[in-house]
């Protein structure tokens, strides 16, 4: 039996729906929360499958994870013990690399098996480990295994040849026990990151630069526990303005910060979405006619790559030829492979794809290759005629919580359904 989505599209969605804590600020700050010797408390938590990974990993090295209730828990290391993580929850998600910096920052030494998550084409994980070596580390990758060692972590100047999240944080999290000053030049800036860095401070850290290209972390003796609310899913939020533009009466969309959205909101408008922001929640309202438009994505503030899949649902709506430049991970058009089975004019020439535009989509069975093509699906069955399919939805679990009865409540003809 396998678990799947059906859609009946075509009905227009009315109401409120309120996006969830952010899953990449999530899976960063639960290993965190183990360089401290106190407990640390963590809410705000999306109730998704990558949370589920992490409470195993962290109990597999005997952390106590305590959760208060499905939202809140605490992470109390003041047990934990360093150890071969060989386990299956590793390859499941991609994230918990962030293990190696912070085992490394804890303990000096870290062997792990390779990680999981989403196939988007080569992701390598070569700056963090650069980053690991210059803070003096000596790191063995024999493909299935890596062990990263270090006798003393000390602090040094890094430049990052791409602006990695991963690699930002991974640093970030070696380095907070390193002696003397981590100066990251060309770091990331995206929120989850300030979000982390928050945290670690509220834990004693004493890191500076979040948000911008330089962070300068002064490595501390000793972290404690701390309280810390997660920021909200911007990309969350921004799948479900999307699917508000293609298919709303008028919805409100909750718990936002807006500005976290700005390159999408801009294209949005440049589209033609009627779309108005406020302090905390944007309203979206029916947009009758779209126009084609052209997306570039890039490292935060630029357009983010995790949202180009959605968008492209709602490019087949526009009026004329969109384009789609992937700069991050250039084979990320899975998505556009099964909206050309529910009918879609699209043309990919990697890293770039061309939606024409103006075509009524239809029902079919279809397959969630990633995470974020399985919300491009959700999208194009919610405009689609008849009904669609939507098969691997354990990638749609892994980010997003609830999807199926928060577009339920906006009126949308949305199930989970066994079949054979």
């Amino acid at each position: 039996m396998e678990e799947v989505i059906k859609i009946n599209g075509g009905k227009l969605l009315d109401g409120n729906i309120k996006v969830s804590g952010a899953k990449n600020a999530t899976v960063a700050l639960m290993p965190a929360a183990v360089l401290a010797y106190q407990p640390v408390k963590i809410a705000g938590l999306p109730d998704i499958s990558d949370v589920d990974s992490l409470k195993e990993i962290l109990q597999f090295l005997n952390v106590k994870v305590n959760e208060l209730n499905e939202s809140e828990l605490i992470i109390d290391p003041s047990e934990m013990e360093n150890k071969v993580l060989d386990i299956e929850a590793v390859g499941k998600l991609r994230a918990s690399y962030y293990f190696m910096g912070a085992l490394l920052g804890k303990y000096h030494k870290v062997v792990m098996r390779m990680p999981g998550g989403c196939h988007l084409g080569p992701r390598p994980i070569n700056l963090h480990l650069k980053g690991f070596e210059a803070l003096g580390a000596k790191v063995d990758d024999n493909g299935e295994f890596i062990s990263i060692t270090a006798e003393q972590l000390t602090g040094t100047r890094i430049y990052l040849d791409f602006a990695s999240v991963g690699a930002t944080i991974n640093i970030i999290m070696a380095a907070v026990y390193a002696k003397g000053r981590t100066i990251i030049e060309n770091a990331a800036r995206e929120p989850e990151i300030i979000d982390c860095i928050t945290m670690l401070n509220k834990m004693g850290a004493v890191i500076r630069g979040g948000g911008t290209s330089k962070i300068v972390i002064d490595g501390v003796e000793r972290l404690g526990g701390c309280f810390h609310e997660i920021i909200p899913d911007r990309i969350e939020a921004g799948t479900y303005i999307i699917l508000s533009a293609a298919m709303a009466n008028h919805v409100c969309i909750e718990n936002v910060i807006p500005y976290h959205l700005d390159s999408l909101i801009s294209k949005l408008k440049e589209m033609g979405v009627n779309i108005v922001t406020a302090l905390d929640h944007v309203d979206v309202y029916s947009s009758p006619s779209l126009s084609c438009v052209d997306i570039t994505t890039q490292p935060y503030p630029g357009f983010a790559t995790d949202l180009q899949s959605p968008l492209s649902a709602l490019m087949t709506k526009a009026q004329g030829t969109s384009t789609i430049l992937e700069t991050i991970y250039p084979e990320r058009f899975k998505a556009c492979e099964q909206l050309e089975k529910m009918g879609a004019t699209v043309k990919v020439d990697i890293p770039q794809a061309e939606i024409t535009g103006s075509c009524q989509l239809h029902g079919c069975d279809v397959t969630a290759t990633d995470l974020r093509c399985g919300a491009a699906l959700v999208i194009a069955g919610l405009m689609a005629d008849g009904t669609t399919t939507i098969h691997e939805i354990k990638h749609i679990d892994r980010g997003y919580q609830d999807i199926v009865s928060k577009l339920r409540n906006l009126g949308a003809d949305i199930w989970r359904e066994h079949i054979d």
